[in-house]
């Protein structure tokens, strides 16, 4: 498997990419793991983004808060399989790219569809973002499952909560990804259950729950009593108590559900009376009088239907009893003999029941809707009956399993052929995959005017007596030569030993079924007489009116056959599917016994078989994870690179393949079509996406600082604006408020005054005159008051009062005679001691300012007068002196002229002369009147050479090394006298050795500091590099002799002083 690229690339796109790869790298993911696994309660498993999930048969702790949190906005692969991985990857395509959604639930009866599809509803309810007002559509949703369970699941052979009818569901998402209404639409409720249950099933679960767990006032005012067994429509599977089944606790779920659901008294009063008005129909009794005519002796149940559902008692019993035939134009009522009556009364329980349902989900539609005509998303959740083989296989399991067909079909259709269809469209190179595809079963049942369906429905349109034998002979005529359908006439002599005379057979996908043709062309018309239905829109009944229009009666056309309005809607529904974008759970039986923990490997197998999971794992493994057009990559993902953002100005392939190029994609990880990019390993597709969310939020922190910056500019702007208007307005009052003043309370002495200052400030610049003095001499009088507080308080002080401009000459004479007085003060205030320090300061500056390195430094440092006491000198040495005073004294180092080896020395000046002093000895003496010069060099070493002039009693110039060289040579040039003599040289500097002889020192630096002897013989002056503290990377020279004191950084002055000194010299410093 491929992983994008680790190294930085512009705007830091993709920073953290490689590190979501990483740490997906260390998450297992179960693609088709062995199915046996649900043995350790690993139920789920992938084939790419399909689920395959195996019910456990037994709670599983998987299904927490915590779980949903744990799935919530991680990419699909990230953790291990789940259902709740299914329905967030579907959350968040939808809301990032804005399209549709559904999830095809599909599976064998008894697989956990139902369950499945409530999980995934309730991972909706606790994840998504939710208000007050969205609080109410959400318990809605989660709460219309219970109701439409109550009313159209019961209990089979094969599971005891089987959806016995088809339910697909839309959720509705705002563009914040809020759950804000839903729709939903049912298929073919299995209205034959009311009247009639096999062996070991049961009624729908409403019947029971009303008994079992209804108040006795409500059973009471409905008419019946708690036990089931006294209900000929509850007791014909003879199992109307199930133990793995709670109606009581159901009920008071199911009644808190109408609460919610916003259902009123008056319908559930209306409901409930319906729903015990078919256990009424079902206890009515016909007998057979003498004619051979069906009548009702025991009138106590039908006096109950006819409270119940509000029509009149006596036309009731005639509707049930009798038939009208419209013969031109009469009406002639004709009496039904027993089974006639009993089909009538089934009918009618049928009719009542089903439309009943219908009516039921339409209300929970309309609590549902979002009235917002704002552009909404959905997610849609089918779950529908699944595959059914039952002992008996009757019209309900034709349509179920033709619904399974077209199911499998949209599955084929949307993956397999699909996906190998469009790489070759596309241009990939591909191998085909072979696969079962099942279009010729479903042409074999919906074709027109050849199909099963078009059969069923000519024969039950077509004038004479028809039957279900000759609609069986109808099919062997037609469809007999077709390769997935046989009877018993046309099978074979092994095959026709397990076919009836009345049974066809039909090769689904899923396996061979036998159906029984009995009953087919009664369920197909699914009649009711006439009569019957005037009845029932003529009830007071609230939901029985709406359910049965009067508009019914005046339509003269024969309504269409159950079998093709099943069929128009489930081509609506796979047009509906079609629309959106697919996911899919596979669900499989692992036993047929509802056992945990038992896996059924047969079955297994065929239903691996069945439902295509092996091709779709081939393909799957074989092809690309992901595909999307051009345009659309482009458009989403543009901003990870600079070259296609913002605009993206030529073709789009061109676009996206400079955009995977810089993201790194490696050739093995995607394909280029025509007019599609293919990635083929999801997590390839999770890491760009990372990396488009963070740039996503880069960009809206961008956004947001670009509006808030704008919206505190315009706010800042109309405050501005106010605040000017509102300064000018107040000026303007206090203005006119003032003005007002002067003019109410002037008197005329005042107004003369006013006016003579006035004209002193028009005529202010003009010389002195009677018309200004008086304005000028306020002027003098104020500044000079301002400015006595305003005085500088000394000689370091230059700042002085602005004066107006008829006082700037007398200002600039008082700021004189000012700083005049401040000098005079100071200087009066120096000691002698001081004044003496401050002239050596002086010669100081004169001789090093701007000369040499390190003399900012000793500023600040005062001269003292002398470094060692007379005490601290040999008193042979002051004998030699011959009393001289000595003026200044210092400990120096000194170098032979030859060989130049240091020595330590004293260096005592007198008024006349210095001396260099060796204990008790005076090694050299130099009379000020004699010296020639002292020489020292630019950087800030020690070194110092007085230089002597050319005689017998001189040995040759002196070298020294003084720790306070400012200090020393200051304090020579002064007694000296001879400032002019001092020179600051740069890089070497030469000396007289004696008796003709010179010689060189050389300044020069390195990584530690010595003076030495170089092998050309030139005395060498070396430094060494420390840190700088204003720049740690950048090493700088610094200068030292063993009797200096530690080595001081230099400040960043010095060094910017210190680079040209060493690159004029040759030296280059590092760093």
């Amino acid at each position: 498997l491929g992983s994008l690229p680790k190294e930085e690339v512009e705007d830091n796109t993709d920073a953290n990419m490689e590190g979501a790869l990483i740490a997906r790298d260390r998450v297992g993911v179960q693609d088709f793991v062995l199915l046996d696994s649900h043995t350790k309660n690993l139920i789920y498993t992938y084939i790419g983004t399909l689920l395959v999930s195996v019910n456990p048969y037994k709670e599983l702790d998987i299904y927490t808060v915590t779980q949903m949190q744990l799935y919530r906005g991680v990419n699909f692969f990230e953790l291990p399989p789940h259902l709740y991985a299914i329905a967030d990857n579907a959350y968040r395509v939808m809301c990032s790219e804005y399209n549709n959604h559904f999830i095809l639930i599909s599976g064998e009866s008894g697989a956990g569809k139902t369950e499945a599809s409530k999980k995934i509803l309730q991972y909706y309810a606790v994840t998504c973002p939710t208000t007050e007002q969205l609080q109410i559509v959400r318990d809605r949703l989660l709460l219309s499952n219970p109701v439409l369970e109550a009313f159209g699941n019961a209990k089979t052979l094969r599971n005891d909560n089987s959806s016995r009818f088809g339910k697909y569901m839309d959720i509705q998402f705002d563009f914040k990804g809020a759950p804000v209404g839903g729709h939903i639409l049912s298929y073919l409720i299995e209205k034959s259950r009311v009247v009639h249950q096999n062996h070991g099933e049961r009624n729908f679960h409403i019947f029971y729950q009303l008994l079992e767990g209804g108040d006795k006032d409500l059973l009471c005012w409905l008419g019946l009593e708690r036990n089931p067994q006294k209900y000929a429509y509850l007791i014909q599977g003879r199992c109307a108590k199930v133990f793995s089944i709670n109606d009581k606790n159901d009920w008071k779920i199911v009644r808190k559900a109408f609460s919610i659901i916003d259902f009123t008294e008056k319908d559930l009063e209306h409901l409930f009376g319906i729903v015990a008005s078919v256990l009424h129909l079902g206890n009515i009794q016909f007998e057979e009088d003498s004619n051979g005519h069906a009548i009702i002796r025991n009138g106590t149940q039908i006096k109950w239907i006819s409270k119940l559902l509000g029509v009149h008692l006596s036309i009731l019993q005639e509707a049930l009893t009798h038939r009208k035939i419209e013969a031109r134009s009469e009406e002639v009522l004709s009496p039904l003999n027993v089974d006639l009556a009993f089909y009538a009364r089934d009918a009618v329980a049928k009719a009542i029941y089903g439309r009943t349902f219908t009516w039921l989900v339409n209300k929970i539609n309309g609590s549902l809707a979002n009235k917002d005509s704002t552009r909404k998303t959905v997610i849609g959740l089918l779950d529908i009956y699944g595959f059914e083989v039952l002992d008996t296989n009757s019209f309900e399991q034709f349509c179920i399993n033709y619904c399974n067909e077209k199911l499998q079909q949209l599955l084929i259709e949307m993956t397999l052929k699909a996906e190998q269809e469009e790489y070759e469209l596309e241009g990939i190179e591909w191998e085909p995959i072979p696969y079962f595809n099942n279009k010729i079963i479903c042409d074999l049942v919906e074709q027109k005017h050849k199909g099963i369906i078009s059969i069923l429905d000519e024969e039950c349109l077509r004038p004479g007596e028809a039957t279900d034998l000759s609609f069986l002979e109808k099919l062997e005529e037609k469809v007999g030569d077709h390769a997935h359908f046989v009877t018993r006439k046309l099978a074979d002599q092994k095959t026709r030993k397990s076919i009836d005379w009345v049974d066809f057979r039909l090769l689904h996908y899923a396996g061979e079924v036998t159906y029984c043709a009995v009953g087919f062309l009664e369920k197909n018309n699914d009649l009711l007489y006439r009569n019957l239905k005037e009845v029932l829109c003529n009830s007071k009944n609230g939901i029985i009116r709406d359910c049965f229009l009067l508009s019914e009666l005046d339509n003269r056309r024969r309504p269409e056959t159950v079998a093709t309005q099943f069929k128009n809607s489930l081509m609506s529904l796979i047009e509906i599917l079609m629309s959106k974008e697919p996911s899919y759970v596979r669900c499989i039986k692992p036993n047929e016994n509802k056992e945990p923990g038992k896996f059924d490997d047969f079955l297994i197998r065929h239903q691996v078989k069945y439902l295509g999971l092996m091709e779709h794992l081939r393909v799957r493994r074989a092809g690309f994870a992901y595909r999307r057009k051009y345009e659309l990559f482009l458009q989403r993902y543009k901003s990870l690179c600079p070259a296609t953002w913002p605009h993206w100005h030529g073709p789009a392939a061109e676009g996206v393949e400079r955009l995977i190029k810089h993201l790194g994609y490696k050739p093995e990880e995607y394909k280029l079509g025509r007019t599609k990019i293919f990635i083929r390993f999801p997590k390839t597709l999770f890491a760009t996406e990372d990396a488009f969310e963070i740039r996503k939020h880069l960009l809206v922190s961008r956004l947001q600082a670009k509006y808030k910056g704008c919206l505190g500019k315009r706010e800042y702007q109309k405050k501005r604006e106010a605040a000017i208007k509102l300064e000018a307005c107040w000026r303007g009052a206090l203005a006119r408020k003032e003005a007002k003043k002067r003019t109410v309370g002037c008197s005329d002495n005042q107004e003369v005054i006013i006016t003579v200052f006035i004209n002193g400030f028009i005529n202010r610049k003009k010389p002195l005159c009677p018309e200004n003095i008086e304005f000028v001499r306020l002027v003098q009088y104020k500044y000079f008051m301002k400015l006595r507080d305003h005085v500088p308080k000394n000689v370091l002080d230059k700042s002085w009062l602005r004066p107006p401009s008829i006082l700037e000459e007398t200002s600039e004479m008082l700021k004189k005679i000012c700083i005049r007085n401040l000098v005079r003060k100071y200087c009066r205030g120096v000691t002698a001691e001081r004044k003496v320090q401050l002239q050596q300061k002086v010669v100081a500056s004169a001789v090093f300012r701007g000369k040499k390195e390190g003399y900012l430094q000793s500023i600040n440092q005062p001269f003292v007068d002398t470094r060692l006491k007379e005490n601290d000198i040999n008193p042979k040495v002051l004998q030699l002196i011959q009393g001289e005073k000595i003026k200044y004294a210092t400990p120096v180092v000194k170098y032979d002229r030859n060989g130049f080896k240091a020595r330590e020395r004293l260096l005592v000046l007198t008024q006349s002369s210095a001396y260099v002093v060796e204990m008790a000895k005076i090694k050299q003496k130099i009379d000020y009147a004699t010296l020639k010069g002292i020489s020292t060099s630019n950087l800030s070493d020690g070194i110092v050479v007085i230089h002597v002039p050319e005689d017998n009693k001189q040995k040759g110039d002196v070298i020294l090394h003084c720790e306070h060289i400012f200090e020393v040579v200051s304090k020579l040039c002064m007694l000296a006298n001879k400032q002019n003599l001092v020179k600051v040289v740069q890089g070497s500097l030469r000396f007289r050795i004696g008796s003709g002889k010179e010689g060189t020192m050389v300044f020069t630096v390195g990584q530690e500091s010595q003076i030495f002897k170089a092998k050309n013989g030139q005395l060498t002056v070396q430094g060494y590099f420390k840190y700088l503290p204003f720049a740690p990377n950048l090493l700088i020279p610094s200068f030292s002799c063993p009797r200096c004191q530690p080595k001081q950084s230099l400040d960043e002055k010095q060094f910017l002083f210190l680079v040209p000194v060493l690159a004029r010299n040759g030296k280059e410093p590092a760093g």
